[in-house]
């Protein structure tokens, strides 16, 4: 059986890819904000601050370029191919993170999604 094609007029798949566009340029503008008043008010949390801050930045980044991909998903299949890829990169880089919070690694030399990026290759969480 053929899987249904998602009819989505062309005007409103460029809508919505403006508005994340908009969105992600809002939260850009809020991550600077944040990261400015941090360098402004170092304290003793600072570094833990930092890293949980870009954390979460990286996180919203994949989270708006899932959307993008999603915006221009042709049918049901596509879309729920995405959203796995999606779920599973978000978790692998929550337990690298947790991982690296737990060794003590976050704080002191900081969350590398490079790292990540290699344990994933090399098929392993370290």
């Amino acid at each position: 059986m053929t899987e249904p094609k998602l009819e989505v007029p062309a005007e409103l798949r460029d809508l919505a890819e403006k508005t994340i566009d908009q969105a992600e340029k809002a939260f850009g503008m809020f991550f600077d904000a944040a990261g400015k008043s941090m360098t402004s008010m170092p304290g003793a949390g600072t570094e833990i601050s930092r890293q949980a801050l870009s954390f979460t930045e990286q996180n919203m980044k994949a989270a708006f370029e899932h959307a993008r991909k999603l915006v221009h998903a042709t049918d049901l299949q596509e879309a729920m191919r995405i959203q796995s890829e999606f779920l599973r990169s978000q978790f692998t880089n929550a337990g690298a993170y947790a991982t690296d919070h737990r060794r003590g690694h976050v704080g002191r030399k900081g969350f590398d999604e490079r790292q990540v990026l290699r344990r994933r290759a090399s098929g392993g969480a370290r």
